[in-house]
C-alpha cells in the first residue's frame, strides 16, 4: 500500500493518499494554483458547472454501487443555475459519492480520486494538468522500483534460509567413525559414498526403501561437484600406493573442506543480493 505523502507540482505541495487502495489526490493543494488564501472558493467554483456536475455523476455511476440517482437528477437539473451552490459536503451527502471524500473542521480537507483531481486540474489549467500527470506518473514508476527491490530484497532473504537450511540437511559431510576408517569397503565407488555422504550405497537404500534410484541420484549439484573432485584425488592416491584406509581419512577430509567453501562462497553471494 502507498505511503500517503505530497508532491511537487509548479512549486506547489500536492498531498495524495491511498484510499481503498486507490490514489486520492487533494484538490484543496490543487485549487492553490489559482487562488492560495481561498482555495475552497475555487473548489465550490468548479463544482458549480454543469459539466463538471455531469463528470462526477458520471464516474459515480461507473464506480459506485450504492450511488442515489434519484438526488443526482435534482442536482443535475439544478446545475449551472443563478445561485445554485455545490459544495463538496453536499455532493456527498446527497449521491453517497465515494469519488470525493471530505473532512470538515479547523484543518479540513477535501481529497477526490485521480481520475476526478486530473479533470480538475484541466479546469484550472490545462499545462498544471500536464505537469501534475508527469509528477504522479514519475512517482507511480518509483513507488513500482521500490515494490520490486523490496520483493527481491525479502525473496533473497527466503531464498537464503532455504539455502542454509538445505545445507545443513544435505550437504554437511559427517566425520568418520573409527570403525568406519577400519572398514574395508568392497568397492571405490563405496569407499567415495561413505567420504562425502557418511554411508555406503546399500545403507542408504535401507534407509530409503520407497526412493526410486540411489544415493548419487539425490545429490546435489554441489556434491556432485566435489565427488567428480574426489574421483581424481582417489585415483591419484591409488597410483601412489596410498592405503584404503588413509585414502578414505583423506577424501573425507577433501569432502568436508570443499562443501565448506562452497557453503561459504554460496552464502556470501546471497548476502550480495539481500544487500543490493
Amino acid at each position: 500500500m502507498r505511503i500517503d505523502g505530497k508532491v511537487v507540482v509548479k512549486d506547489i505541495p500536492i498531498s495524495y493518499k491511498n484510499i481503498n487502495q486507490a490514489d486520492y489526490i487533494s484538490l484543496i493543494d490543487i485549487a492553490k494554483f489559482r487562488e492560495a488564501e481561498f482555495p475552497s472558493d475555487v473548489i465550490q467554483q468548479w463544482m458549480r458547472s454543469h459539466n463538471t456536475v455531469e463528470y462526477l455523476g458520471t464516474w459515480e455511476r461507473i464506480n459506485n454501487s450504492d450511488f442515489n440517482y434519484r438526488e443526482f437528477e435534482v442536482i443535475d437539473k439544478q446545475a449551472g443555475r443563478n445561485g445554485f451552490v455545490l459544495t463538496p459536503k453536499r455532493w456527498i451527502e446527497s449521491v453517497k459519492a465515494i469519488g470525493i471524500i471530505a473532512k470538515q473542521g479547523r484543518y479540513s480537507e477535501v481529497f477526490a480520486h485521480k481520475d476526478i483531481a486530473f479533470k480538475f486540474a484541466s479546469w484550472l489549467s490545462v499545462e498544471f494538468e500536464l505537469y501534475m500527470i508527469k509528477e504522479f506518473q514519475r512517482l507511480k514508476e518509483n513507488e513500482q522500483k521500490q515494490v520490486e527491490w523490496t520483493a527481491k530484497r525479502e525473496l533473497a532473504k527466503v531464498n537464503y534460509h532455504i539455502h542454509t537450511d538445505a545445507i545443513k540437511t544435505n550437504l554437511i559431510v559427517p566425520k568418520l567413525t573409527q570403525q568406519q576408517i577400519g572398514f574395508v569397503y568392497a568397492s571405490e565407488a563405496d569407499r567415495l559414498n561413505v567420504a562425502l555422504f557418511g554411508c555406503t550405497a546399500g545403507e542408504w537404500r535401507q534407509k530409503n526403501p520407497k526412493e526410486q534410484g540411489n544415493i548419487r541420484d539425490f545429490a546435489t549439484v554441489q556434491q556432485l561437484l566435489v565427488l567428480a573432485n574426489m574421483e581424481s584425488y582417489n585415483a591419484v592416491m591409488i597410483n601412489g600406493n596410498i592405503s584404503a584406509g588413509d585414502r578414505l581419512v583423506r577424501l573425507n577430509d577433501m569432502a568436508r573442506q570443499q562443501i565448506a567453501v562452497l557453503q561459504n562462497t554460496s552464502n556470501n553471494l546471497l548476502l550480495k543480493e539481500v544487500k543490493k
